[in-house]
């Protein structure tokens, strides 16, 4: 048996410095809550995008946590962003503009805690 072939999903953990506040934030980004436990959430688009978001705030953990999020349409996705005003409801919230690399594009969207997320699309 192939090990691949057993693949279903890949998670990550991020952590939190103010775990209600960011839990919010992703919500408002569009992802679903499941609370697992008074310390720990899954947020899913479905069941292969999704990561864990823990009541744990680490410094240099979460200041070197980054992911990537592919879109099909990063113009409109940026748009869409941009008009829920993230960056003032949050405090700590930061958003950019698109970046144009050899690969494709991507702009930046730091959480309430610090985790980058580079969201992105190929060429």
């Amino acid at each position: 048996m192939e090990l691949k072939s057993q693949f279903k999903s890949i998670r990550s953990f991020i952590g939190a410095k103010d775990f209600e506040e960011s839990s919010n934030f992703y919500k408002d980004l569009g992802f679903l809550e499941t609370v697992l436990s008074t310390n720990m959430s899954v947020f899913k688009v479905d069941e292969k995008l999704s990561f864990y978001l823990q009541k744990a705030y680490v410094k240099d953990w979460v200041d070197n946590s980054m992911l990537f999020l592919e879109v099909d349409n990063l113009e409109n996705y940026l748009t869409a962003l941009k008009s829920k005003e993230l960056t003032k409801k949050y405090f700590n919230v930061k958003l950019s503009e698109i970046v144009v690399n050899k690969w494709g594009k991507e702009f930046f969207l730091h959480d309430p805690s610090g985790v980058l997320w580079h969201i992105g699309s190929f060429y």
